[in-house]
């Protein structure tokens, strides 16, 4: 068995103030880095980590670089980890946009939301094919007995947990919480024989050892 572990960017400024991020280079804030902090110990305290990999966004590297330091380990930057592209979109506030545009999202209109590109962004279907790839890419990767932690984004661990529970993408994005600072884990199952890997869900959004 190998495992996997998915953990989001601990809060940032425009979290804190309901405005879509996208790929925007947005730091945490104090909180955040006391997320930050506590995922590092945490991960110390709890996995023998073998590899830690990033998404290439601010928020991402940020809150990777106190658990490099605490496993003493260089994370790998990966863009295939960021969060959804959503172009023009960045910086207005969550409220208004679904007020402007219910067009793209799940809650207002369900399933077509998900092949709404937003201007100069990728629509979700987009995401899904980018991010399912590297999570595939990563288990088939793994070696036995090996952990693997990834530093990443809301949509891009939904995504992942949606895919390994067989969930449609509408229950996907909507009914799994991931808060800011917590962490999933995955059982990766690896055949000798060449076949696919299984993955399992071990845990979700596991925040107990955040203290803020």
């Amino acid at each position: 068995m190998a495992t996997l572990l998915l953990a989001r960017h601990g809060e940032t400024t425009w979290n804190r103030a309901g405005r879509v991020q996208g790929w925007v280079p947005v730091s945490l804030t104090e909180r955040g880095r006391e997320q930050a902090d506590a995922l590092a110990r945490h991960v110390a305290d709890s996995y023998e980590v073998d590899r830690l990999v990033s998404s290439d966004i601010e928020r991402a590297q940020e809150t990777a670089r106190p658990v490099a330091r605490e496993l003493g380990l260089e994370p790998v930057l990966d863009s295939a980890w960021r969060e959804r592209d959503v172009g023009s979109f960045q910086g207005l506030e969550f409220d208004e946009l679904t007020d402007r545009y219910p067009q793209y999202f799940l809650s207002a209109v369900g399933a077509p939301a998900a092949r709404e590109r937003p201007p100069s962004g990728e629509s979700l279907v987009e995401v899904r094919r980018r991010v399912l790839n590297a999570h595939e890419g990563l288990a088939d990767s793994l070696d036995a007995d090996e952990t693997v932690l990834v530093v990443s984004h809301g949509a891009p661990i939904r995504l992942s947990l949606g895919e390994v529970k067989g969930l449609d993408i509408v229950e996907t994005m909507l009914s799994q919480p991931l808060d800011n600072g917590g962490i999933c884990e995955f059982e990766v199952e690896l055949s000798d024989d060449g076949d696919e890997p299984l993955v399992h869900v071990v845990a979700e959004n596991e925040t107990r050892f955040l203290t803020t």
